[in-house]
């Protein structure tokens, strides 16, 4: 299984692509970091970022996304242009037919780490650990896609166990 991690912002997005087969560890592809310029008009910068992410997905392939889910901030322009990062983010993988899952930033880490309320630089080591990376991941926006990835490979098999049960219960 091939997934596409993704921490959205407007400034800067990060993004993980990671493998998993069968009972092997999970194994980073590739990663990085799409930067859109502050002084660009808005609608430019999203255009980058749908542009950046259809690409991605057309040389990637992934068979699934993951997605941090916008944190609300005090900042209710930094949370709305996340907000307008993701939205593009959401259609790049809708029209590119790649199933997105979002994760709460509280559940990624919980899953990750073991706690809820780790703090960037834990992240960053866990993940480095559990990737087999010869360095921490950086910047901390790669770690936290590189992490939303590790989640869903962790909990969308129970997720699909869970629907599959119930359907066959007739509770679906």
């Amino acid at each position: 299984m091939r997934i596409l991690g993704i921490d959205p912002g407007l400034d800067r997005t990060g993004w993980a692509v990671l493998d998993k087969a069968g009972a092997a560890p999970a194994a980073l592809a590739a990663s990085g970091l799409i930067h859109t310029p502050k002084n660009t008009p808005l609608e430019k910068r999203l255009a980058a970022i749908y542009d950046a992410f259809s690409a991605l997905i057309l040389e990637h392939r992934p068979d699934e996304a993951a997605i941090e889910e916008v944190f609300f901030s005090k900042r209710a322009d930094t949370q709305a242009n996340t907000t307008h990062a993701r939205g593009v983010i959401l259609l790049a993988c809708e029209k590119g037919a790649v199933p997105i899952s979002a994760y709460n930033p509280k559940v990624i880490k919980k899953t990750v780490s073991g706690s809820g309320t780790a703090e960037k630089r834990q992240i960053q080591r866990v993940v480095q650990i559990t990737l087999n990376l010869a360095s921490l991941p950086e910047p901390d926006d790669v770690a936290d896609a590189m992490a939303a990835g590790l989640c869903h490979l962790r909990l969308a098999p129970l997720s699909r166990a869970m629907a599959a049960a119930r359907a066959k219960a007739g509770l679906a």
